[in-house]
């Protein structure tokens, strides 16, 4: 939120860059001194956690694109070359492809603490909308990342993805093939194919870093919501966002980083797919091709729906849904905490995406295919249908007076409020504290 500057330079050299390039104040007022609500829990954790993840894959993805073959001859043996001939080729490869999982169970707990807590909400829709289109870039990358092993099952999910272009032929005959092979290069998936994908990849991390920047910049002009939703309402509400924020920030990641190591040096291929250590093989379709772990939500309400055109289309709207989500929220209250009919379609929500991703991973057919419809109904029906109508018909439960009420309670807060009276304006003390002075005298 908008505060005044309390930097003071330090030396010559600051004074002469201050009046410059006042980059040191802008560093100080917005990570040191920036006012921050004091009742923030761990869920806030991962937004610095995820800056160093990003910071992460940008500084192995560049290694790693040193030694990089993109050929479909060279590709699949120069990873292997990565993995046993380049000096700590195998953990740079192994942190850049967990890192991605990693990436990914960061920022979709981001999202749904940002859901939860209602941080979509005014003043911070710019926040939320930058904060969906990274999440977009990211799938985009992610996906352009995965077929760079070349492996059977990258080979084959280029194939099948791109292949889902042509169900504009449905709409326009011959747009949707005329845009597949332009996206190939070609009648097929092949060299030129590899190379725009690599292209793109070493691309959009850089792209994603410069929406970062937007996101917490939007970020810094309302201030960070916090689990109340209530907004700040004086000084005594907020804390600097340095030391405290910092250390447990710092203490947060350290945990992650734990996790992420841990897989690293002792599952590195846990969350990976045997097959694509198989080299690519056009003439060999695997007996069942899935995506990553992140991406089979969406593959589950793909292919939920028969038609590919409603299919193609729904797994889009599925993502960009979430671009509206400010707009189809009518509750007057951020959080959910204090929205007792409308946090059981939550937490339904929440049972239904990961439920959409087990189906995703499973074939579709039988049961499988009849509850990944089920889930994929009330997936749309919780945005389109729950959060504009319970909203309207809800009563929220009574939110605290402030959010030093909420960490302290009505009556410390009060004595609070008291001190500073008295020190500053000799005031008489709160209601509270005046009610109890009665009691004690009687």
């Amino acid at each position: 939120m908008a505060h005044p500057s309390t930097y003071q330079p330090g030396s010559g050299f600051e004074r002469w860059l201050d009046a410059r390039l006042p980059v040191v104040r802008v560093m100080h007022d917005q990570f040191v001194v920036f006012p921050t609500p004091r009742n923030l829990n761990y869920w806030w954790t991962f937004g610095g956690i995820l800056t160093f993840m990003l910071a992460v894959q940008i500084a192995t993805g560049v290694v790693l694109a040193m030694h990089y073959v993109p050929t479909p001859e060279g590709a699949f043996d120069s990873v292997e070359r990565i993995m046993r001939d380049v000096n700590w080729g195998w953990f740079l490869r192994y942190t850049h492809a967990v890192g991605a999982s990693m990436f990914f169970l960061a920022v979709y707990i981001h999202t749904v603490r940002g859901l939860y807590y209602g941080s979509y909400k005014a003043p911070r829709e710019v926040v939320w909308i930058l904060g969906v289109l990274i999440l977009l870039l990211m799938i985009a990358t992610a996906f352009m990342g995965y077929s760079l092993v070349w492996g059977q099952m990258s080979f084959w999910a280029v194939t099948v993805i791109t292949n889902l272009f042509s169900s504009l032929d449905a709409v326009i005959p011959g747009l949707g093939t005329k845009l597949v092979e332009w996206i190939w290069g070609g009648f097929s998936v092949g060299g030129p194919t590899l190379n725009r994908l690599y292209s793109l990849h070493y691309l959009f991390p850089f792209v994603i870093a410069g929406v970062v920047l937007l996101h917490i910049w939007a970020l810094h002009i309302p201030g960070n919501n916090n689990p109340t939703g209530i907004d700040v309402k004086s000084a005594k509400d907020t804390v600097p966002f340095h030391p405290y924020y910092t250390i447990k920030d710092g203490f947060a990641l350290v945990a992650f980083i734990v996790l992420f190591a841990a897989i690293v040096f002792y599952a590195p291929n846990l969350l990976g797919h045997p097959d694509n250590y198989v080299p690519a093989n056009p003439l060999q379709t695997p007996p069942h091709i899935v995506p990553e772990w992140y991406f089979l939500p969406f593959y589950a309400i793909l292919r939920a729906i028969p038609n590919k055109l409603l299919g193609v289309a729904a797994l889009m709207t599925s993502i960009s849904i979430l671009f509206f989500v400010p707009w189809l929220d009518t509750s007057k209250v951020r959080s959910t905490s204090y929205r007792p009919i409308y946090k059981w379609f939550f937490w339904a929500f929440v049972l239904t995406c990961i439920a959409l991703g087990y189906l995703g991973s499973q074939q579709p057919e039988g049961w499988y295919l009849i509850f990944g419809r089920v889930c994929t109904i009330y997936y749309f029906a919780f945005f389109l249908v729950v959060m504009p109508v319970t909203g309207l018909i809800e009563r929220p439960r009574a939110l605290p007076g402030s959010i030093t009420e909420s960490v302290l309670g009505p009556e410390e807060s009060g004595e609070i409020e008291e001190t500073k009276n008295t020190k500053e304006t000799k005031a008489t003390p709160p209601p509270a504290a005046r009610k109890r002075k009665r009691e004690e005298v009687l």
